[in-house]
Order: C-alpha cells, then sequence, then structure tokens
C-alpha cells in the first residue's frame, strides 16, 4: 500500500475509533431506555426477594424505566451471581448481592464459578441488618440458654433448617454450633419460605433467618423468636436479645446486601445505578418498609460497597478456617 493509502487507512481507523466512542458516550447519556432486569440468586418469598422488590420498584420510579426481578436461585447463591457476572456489560442486568452469594459462599462451597473480588461490579450497599433466631412453637425451648440446654440434651436430635447450603442461615447455624458447642443437623431448603413453612409444621425445629421474611410469621405466633445474630438489637423487636448477650458471648452475624452489576460497565452508566440506588434507600416510603421488618437501609460509594465486600471476604475466611465449615 502506498504512504498516501496508509495515512487514508489511518485517518479512517481513526475516524472509526471516535464514532464509536461517540456512539457509547451518546448510549450512556440516555440510559436507561429499556427495562433492566434483576437478577435475585434466592427463590420468591425469600428475605433476598421480598428486599429486591421493595428496591426494584423504587428504582423503576427513579430511573423511569421497569426493573424486572429475575429469581434465579440455586447452588448456594451461586446460579444467580454467576449470571450477573456473565450479563453483557451495558448496564441493562443488576442483580441482588448478599453476605452470602458475595462473601460466605466463597469460603463455605467447595467451588464457586466466579471471583467476587475481580469478576463483581459493586454498584451500592442497600440494606444492613440481623438475622432472628426461631424455633418451633411446639419446642419445650423458649431462651437461647435454653436451646442449648435442650440441643446438649439431645445431640444431634435438632434440625436446623435454612435457605440453602452458603447462605447467611447456613453460616449462622454453623457459627452457633461451634461458638455454643452443640450438635445440631442443618437441613438446606431452596430457600428460606420452604425452610420456614416446613419448621411450622415440625419439621425441622429452629432457623436462622431473614428478620425481613421471618418477621412477618414471629408477630403472628406461627413460630416462637428468640434472638437476633447481630451486635445490637433491632429496632421494633427489642424484646428479642442479641445472641451474644442470651448465652453466647462475642457471636455476631450481621448480615448486609447490595446491588451489583458485571465487569465493563461504563462508569458514566455504574454513576447513575450509584445515584438511583441512593435515592431509592433515601425514599421515605422504602425506608418504612424496611424499618417495619427490622431492617437497616444504608447506600453509598460504590468504594465504600466495594471495601465492605473486602473486610468480609477476609473476615469469613478466617472464621471457616476455625469452623472448618463446607455444604452438606
Amino acid at each position: 500500500m502506498s504512504s498516501a493509502g496508509n495515512r487514508c487507512a489511518g485517518v479512517t481507523m481513526a475516524l472509526a475509533g471516535a464514532a464509536s466512542c461517540l456512539v457509547a458516550v451518546s448510549a450512556s447519556a440516555q440510559y436507561p431506555d429499556r427495562p433492566l432486569r434483576y437478577i435475585v440468586p434466592q427463590a420468591p418469598g425469600s428475605a433476598s426477594d421480598t428486599s429486591a422488590r421493595i428496591i426494584g420498584h423504587e428504582l423503576t420510579r427513579i430511573l423511569g424505566q421497569q426493573v424486572v426481578v429475575d429469581n434465579r436461585p440455586g447452588g448456594g447463591l451461586t446460579i444467580g451471581i454467576d449470571m450477573v457476572v456473565r450479563a453483557p456489560p451495558d448496564g441493562y442486568t443488576i442483580g441482588y448481592g448478599n453476605i452470602g452469594g458475595l462473601a460466605i459462599n466463597r469460603v463455605v462451597l467447595p467451588k464457586v464459578p466466579y471471583d467476587v473480588l475481580n469478576d463483581v461490579q459493586p454498584i451500592a450497599q442497600t440494606n444492613s441488618g440481623s438475622q432472628m433466631l426461631a424455633v418451633w412453637n411446639s419446642l419445650p425451648v423458649k431462651s437461647v440458654r435454653e436451646l442449648i440446654d435442650h440441643a446438649k440434651a439431645n445431640p444431634g436430635k435438632l434440625l436446623n433448617g435454612s435457605s440453602g447450603n452458603g447462605t447467611p442461615g447456613h453460616f449462622a447455624g454453623e457459627l452457633f454450633k461451634q461458638m455454643a458447642g452443640v450438635n445440631i443437623a442443618h437441613v438446606p431448603y431452596k430457600g428460606g419460605a420452604q425452610a420456614m413453612t416446613d419448621m411450622m409444621a415440625g419439621q425441622v425445629q429452629l432457623i436462622f433467618e431473614s428478620m425481613s421474611s421471618i418477621s412477618q410469621h414471629h408477630r403472628a405466633g406461627r413460630l416462637r423468636g428468640i434472638a437476633v445474630t447481630g451486635l445490637k438489637r433491632v429496632a421494633g423487636f427489642n424484646e428479642l436479645p442479641t445472641i451474644a448477650e442470651a448465652g453466647v458471648p462475642g457471636y455476631d452475624m450481621t448480615v448486609w446486601a447490595g446491588v451489583i452489576t458485571p465487569l465493563g460497565v461504563p462508569k458514566a452508566v455504574i454513576a447513575k445505578l450509584n445515584d438511583a440506588v441512593n435515592k431509592a434507600m433515601a425514599a421515605p416510603s422504602l425506608k418504612e418498609k424496611f424499618a417495619i421488618n427490622g431492617v437497616e437501609t444504608v447506600g453509598g460509594t460504590v468504594e465504600e460497597f466495594a471495601a465492605l465486600i473486602r473486610r468480609e471476604v477476609d473476615k469469613y475466611e478466617r472464621i471457616a478456617k476455625t469452623l472448618k465449615a463446607k455444604v452438606d
């Protein structure tokens, strides 16, 4: 090719590159111009599903586009998170990333198809809180101390239902067993709703479950809440002590969640999503719905959520080594 031809080719490539940049900038400016998919790695009726639908409703209002919840349970939360990771990085697929999917399953599952520290783009933390430790109504237990005594008198006979392997409820139970020195069998389900249904029928005798999904059953007397898993009592449920103050000093299982998306999403789109999530979490109607269920709204920057994920991964890797906790 002649030098003139080379110059022409170079100019053409430069113009093409500039055009693609203009298209990307234009697309980011117009974002969003179609509905978003909000992947939830747990079943309908679970704590994650309940929270995500409340958040999705507010995001729909703020973004001006429908945010559609897509439940993808299974695999210790990895199926849904992996779908987020592998989605096109255009900002139209977001995910509900909680402590189980982003920190715990990394240390309790034998194989995770993604690296949460390198394959996930954090958007913002949405909420924080405790789980509730509850027991079957017919179990002769009304406190943490009585539960420990009953478990020690009946080693291996109590069944602890959870919403699945690698979930916060699973890990909360493993931590409780280790710190309280009791032998309780773990029974994983495909979602918290199914686990609680079986517990109310007496198929399992205790559960650690998110406040947002279990509180209605506690208030209605369908099961008996006896404690919460975090470091402080939960507003609206002050009758329930923390597990630490009720008989297991040092126990802490604070849970959290946030919005994530695939790597490679344009920075301008990430900024819009972060702004929308923060506005959603500050909405009075959302804060009221979360508070009823004992859940605190958070919000914050992309960097703050990324730092939380890194800290929690480190924390649960240390705890898992002590517990030797793995899936059943």
